[in-house]
């Protein structure tokens, strides 16, 4: 096949993946309920997988933080074979069960995402099994309907994206189906915390410039205060958009506006209500 064949074969293969997650919008929505339920709680959310799978929630653990303000420690990720797994293949680490030293993070008040495309891989299994018996709240995710069928978990998310174009090959259309599904299970969960606010993600860290201008604009157009105002009440709330905002259409105080914040739970619509 030539180059522009093969990207149409992929192309028509991909949009298959949409299709297959749309049928799973039910289970997903249940799944995300847990995880805001346990974060509510103040328990943690860890996902287990390995080779891209495990990848795939690193970069979900990854993106949190920046995204909705959340401490490192409260989505984790676990990579069959360690952080040297991230970048290079250990192929053969998913065939053994978590260790003792992984089992030790849990708690009762934790969620727990395995995430296995093929379904089979022991180390996920494992972390699933011993977190049910942890008193864990559970997920699996998976790209096999197969294995999605087995009560693995509390929640069971079985993507069937069908046969992939280079058979085996799970960094393709499972994948990108996995990749859509953990969007959604954190996204889903955040918002139902309070993390943002319509469209804008009110609960962002502003650690870069990239991210204090994105700051700013936020404020900005959630205020209709010019960009320069918004800045000033964005540095009066020490970086903190929710307050800045507060402050701003409510007159208040920086002390004032963290009371009324914390007084509604954290939800920005809550406290411009009161």
């Amino acid at each position: 096949m030539k180059p522009l064949e093969i990207a149409s074969l992929m192309n028509r293969e991909d949009e298959k993946v949409v299709y297959a997650v749309r049928k799973k919008l039910r289970q997903i929505s249940k799944a995300a309920e847990i995880l805001r339920q346990c974060l509510a709680k103040k328990g943690r959310i860890f996902l287990f997988g390995a080779g891209t799978s495990g990848r795939l929630g690193v970069l979900e653990a990854a993106e949190c933080p920046p995204t909705f303000g959340t401490p490192r420690s409260l989505i984790q990720a676990v990579i069959a074979g360690g952080k040297s797994a991230v970048f290079a293949s250990h192929e053969g680490a998913e065939d053994l069960p978590i260790k003792p030293a992984l089992q030790k993070l849990l708690t009762p008040r934790d969620a727990v995402i395995g995430i296995a495309a093929s379904g089979l891989t022991p180390f996920t299994r494992s972390a699933l099994k011993f977190a049910g018996k942890r008193g864990c709240r559970t997920i699996f995710l998976t790209c096999n309907p197969q294995e999605g069928r087995e009560s693995v978990a509390e929640a069971v998310i079985a993507l069937d994206v069908g046969p992939e174009i280079i058979a085996g090959s799970t960094r393709l259309k499972a994948g990108t189906a996995t990749k859509i599904a953990l969007n959604m299970l954190t996204t889903i969960a955040m918002v139902g915390l309070g993390k943002t606010y319509g469209p804008w993600m009110v609960d962002l860290k502003p650690i870069s410039r990239k991210l204090k201008l994105r700051a700013v604009r936020i404020v900005s157009e959630i205020t209709q205060a010019p960009p320069e105002t918004a800045e000033e009440f964005l540095n009066k709330a020490r970086g903190n958009a929710k307050l800045a905002i507060l402050m701003f259409k409510k007159n208040l105080s920086l002390s004032q506006a963290r009371r009324k914040l914390n007084a509604s739970d954290g939800f920005l619509r809550r406290a411009l209500k009161n």
